[in-house]
């Protein structure tokens, strides 16, 4: 009987490409955004946003919330093996009604042990797997969140706010220490533990 001992290829094949539901109203005062928010409260539901008067609401795939958990298990797992404290808050409602602005992000962390309540998270995942038409960036951008990471056609890219306005990084300012470029290569693998095993083992040969 022969065995192979080709190495097991864990990346996915590309999928046939399921489009998020987008739906985009115009004209919508800040006061009916407030209330549907307060509404759906914490519940699981479609993620809005919402700037100057224009509201997104997005039903997310399968697949676009796979590709934003796979971000963050990987976030994880290097803070785990480098003992830098997180927190992971989800999708944590941001709206301010003087920037007329709000949205939840794919996902956001807490870094550091800091016991104070934190208004707002360190670091904010986009996941672009349908192109909506509202401007996401300039939103994080009022609301002075100051890292976002935003994925979209294979591709991370982190921008950082400064002097008021964003700028493409190849490093994170809140992890600097993370290599982005080796934790992006992870990004298409079948499953979230297989990605996280092949991860920590790339870290190790840096070592």
């Amino acid at each position: 009987m022969h065995t192979s001992t080709e190495p097991t290829d864990h990346r996915q094949t590309p999928p046939a490409r399921a489009e998020d539901q987008i739906d985009v109203l115009r004209g919508v005062p800040w006061r009916i955004y407030d209330r549907m928010v307060t509404w759906r409260g914490d519940s699981a539901g479609p993620r809005m946003a919402y700037l100057d008067g224009v509201l997104e609401i997005m039903s997310p795939t399968y697949f676009h919330e796979a590709k934003k958990s796979f971000i963050g298990r990987l976030i994880e797992a290097w803070c785990l093996d480098n003992d830098v404290e997180f927190t992971p808050v989800g999708e944590w409602t941001q709206r301010d009604e003087t920037k007329q602005a709000g949205l939840e992000p794919d996902e956001c962390y807490i870094f550091g042990a800091n016991l104070a309540e934190p208004t707002r998270p360190d670091v904010a995942i986009e996941v672009n797997w349908t192109s909506g038409s509202i401007d996401k960036l300039e939103i994080y951008r009022r609301l002075g969140i100051d890292e976002v990471w935003i994925w979209q056609d294979t591709v991370l890219q982190v921008h950082l706010l400064t002097n008021g306005a964003f700028e493409v990084s190849l490093v994170s300012r809140h992890l600097p220490g993370l290599p982005l470029a080796l934790l992006a290569q992870f990004l298409d693998h079948r499953t979230a533990s297989q990605a996280i095993r092949g991860f920590r083992a790339a870290l190790q040969s840096l070592r």
